[in-house]
């Protein structure tokens, strides 16, 4: 309200001193002079108009900052956090209304919000961003996403540090974690790529798993992939019109001899015992 009535006063002012200049050009009478080009231009002078007298360029701004202390409290509390966000820097509450015009101090509703805010934090002097893991670097990044053998949402880990997501594309490209889609949230989920890790696997996704039977020809297989959006990396219909051009019939594959099971073998598949009931395990 005061900034309001602060502007309407200056606005006042300056329309004033407008009238006043007018009047004084339209009411200054003419001075003789000594040659008749001066007497001329004097006398041009004293019929042009008085130029407008503009408003100082301040006014818009001053305008912004009032329209910015009227918004909603939402509107402002987000204004800061973005502000905290962008920096990773602590503000206090005069800072903060210098840099973004949110006067916190002013507003008890607008610091009141702020201080309880999840993604704030408030030391009883400055405010800062508060992400949901504390993360400085793509070592703590890998140490974090291991605790979660099970996966971690990408979503509470983007607001970690500036260089998160570079990060963790960086982790994928070595091989040290997984990032694959939900596909009821559609949400990249990060997985550690451990073979020490065990991940405990629900019985549900067991029953669903050794209820799928494979298509047994391999141009079904390939169909199946492309259905699901995937590229198939071999071409078996290419392949067998290729053969039949050049008369070459297709051959089968001599069977592999199925390798023994001793007790030295690592089974990677331990969690489903199924696999390996048909198969031959001496006792020594």
């Amino acid at each position: 309200m005061a900034l309001q009535e602060s502007l309407a006063k200056f606005k006042q002012q300056q329309e004033k001193c407008q009238s006043t200049l007018t009047s004084i050009a339209s009411s200054r009478p003419a001075q003789p002079h000594r040659t008749a080009h001066a007497s001329t231009s004097s006398l041009a002078s004293a019929r042009a108009p008085a130029p407008a007298v503009k408003f100082s360029n301040d006014t818009e701004r001053l305008q912004h900052i009032n329209s910015i202390r009227k918004s909603p409290v939402g509107a402002q509390i987000k204004r800061v956090i973005d502000l905290l966000l962008e920096t990773r820097q602590a503000f206090t509450p005069e800072q903060i209304n210098e840099t973004c015009y949110v006067d916190v101090n002013a507003n008890k509703a607008v610091f009141d919000s702020l201080r309880n805010n999840l993604k704030v934090s408030y030391d009883g002097r400055r405010f800062s961003y508060k992400s949901k893991h504390d993360l400085k670097d793509k070592n703590q990044l890998l140490v974090l996403v291991r605790k979660f053998p099970e996966g971690i949402a990408v979503i509470d880990l983007k607001d970690a540090y500036p260089t998160v997501m570079e990060d963790l594309q960086a982790l994928k490209a070595a091989g040290q974690v997984w990032l694959l889609s939900n596909f009821d949230s559609q949400e990249d989920i990060a997985y550690p790529n451990d073979p020490r890790v065990l991940i405990k696997v629900d019985d549900d996704l067991k029953h669903l798993f050794r209820g799928i039977e494979l298509p047994r020809d391999m141009i079904d297989i390939e169909k199946d992939l492309q259905k699901n959006g995937m590229k198939p990396v071999t071409n078996t219909a290419k392949r067998r019109a290729m053969a039949q051009v050049h008369g070459i019939g297709s051959k089968s594959k001599p069977k592999k001899k199925q390798r023994e099971i001793s007790k030295r073998t690592k089974l990677t598949n331990a969690h489903l015992p199924e696999l390996f009931k048909n198969l031959n395990v001496p006792d020594n």
